[in-house]
């Protein structure tokens, strides 16, 4: 009878522990915001449209990875949109005189390159990570007119479909990189002396130095990362649309900042995991499903959205103050 008795308040403490974690709180969040948009139209929940959103996460999901890294570390990258329209130029480009997986390959180096130096310029000349990438940002949407010559890219190989409506046990290819991605990613943060340094950085860096942790290494990476998936994430649209257009990614470092925000992590750095951007990631995507499937305007979208967004926060927020208190 003793140990029944004393099991409860350990069952008890674990549950309460569980739902002080950020994590499990924004999944309560998502399961509400699911269930409230499932009332409001009969088809959110059907088979179709599941897939709809899953596919509709694919491109932002891919983004959030590398911006998380980015931001574990107290860093920002406003350069992601206009990096995915560059690189998705140059694989246009680059398709035109190569095979697909070499052309891919080049696109990927593009934006792993375009990440180097911005992560450079910030950690080892100690420019403000803002004003840098708002200047790749910048730079990287007028390369991609330049290179472009102003026009869509079209003459795309078919073959580039594969990537995207490839199924896999009946699962699209693109869901598949997805999930796979975020396993990695998540098991990098959370098993690898790498990923603790990549928290110990955002926490404290100069602590982290004093330690003898790589912090140069650790802080230029996740750029590096960020640019190089922002061209991966590009792939998958254009492998969609089977164009390639100079206004791709447009706008997407704004998502892509707020899937992450949304999911748990610390703007200052040291505070976030992947499974707090996935699920960020998905509530956005349902949001815009849902206010699509309600008929609402394009235009009043963006004010919806971000009305949400803040309220999210703002809730998060104070139960976050109360728990700790």
């Amino acid at each position: 009878m003793a140990s029944t008795t004393a099991g409860a308040p350990m069952r008890g403490s674990r549950f309460k522990m569980l739902a002080q974690r950020l994590e499990v709180r924004m999944l309560a969040l998502a399961l509400v915001i699911g269930f409230c948009l499932s009332l409001l139209s009969p088809y959110f929940l059907t088979h179709s449209n599941i897939f709809n959103m899953l596919d509709q996460s694919v491109v932002i999901g891919i983004v959030a990875v590398g911006m998380t890294f980015v931001i574990l570390t107290g860093g920002i990258d406003l350069s992601v949109g206009s990096v995915a329209g560059l690189t998705g130029i140059i694989l246009g480009l680059s398709l035109q005189h190569m095979p697909i997986v070499p052309a891919i390959a080049v696109a990927v180096l593009a934006g792993g390159g375009i990440g180097l130096v911005s992560g450079l310029l910030i950690n080892l000349f100690g420019l403000a990570a803002f004003v840098v990438t708002l200047g790749v940002m910048a730079i990287g949407r007028s390369l991609a007119y330049i290179l472009s010559g102003q026009t869509a890219i079209s003459d795309i190989p078919e073959g580039m479909q594969d990537i995207v409506y490839t199924n896999i046990l009946g699962v699209p290819s693109n869901i598949l990189f997805l999930i796979a991605l975020y396993i990695v990613a998540w098991a990098y943060l959370t098993y690898t002396k790498g990923g603790r340094t990549i928290y110990a950085v955002g926490s404290n860096k100069e602590a982290a130095r004093a330690a003898g942790l790589n912090t140069l290494f650790y802080s230029v990476l996740p750029y590096v990362l960020s640019g190089a998936l922002s061209a991966v994430a590009v792939t998958f649209s254009i492998s969609q649309l089977l164009s390639a257009d100079p206004l791709m990614g447009n706008a997407m470092e704004l998502d892509a900042i707020a899937a992450v925000v949304i999911g748990g992590a610390s703007l200052y750095g040291g505070r976030g995991s992947m499974i707090g951007t996935l699920i960020g990631v998905f509530i956005m995507v349902m949001i815009r499903n849902g206010l699509n499937l309600m008929g609402v305007s394009p235009f009043w979208q963006g004010s919806a959205i971000g009305t949400i967004i803040i309220l999210a926060l703002l809730v998060e927020r104070l139960v976050s103050s109360r728990a700790s208190r």
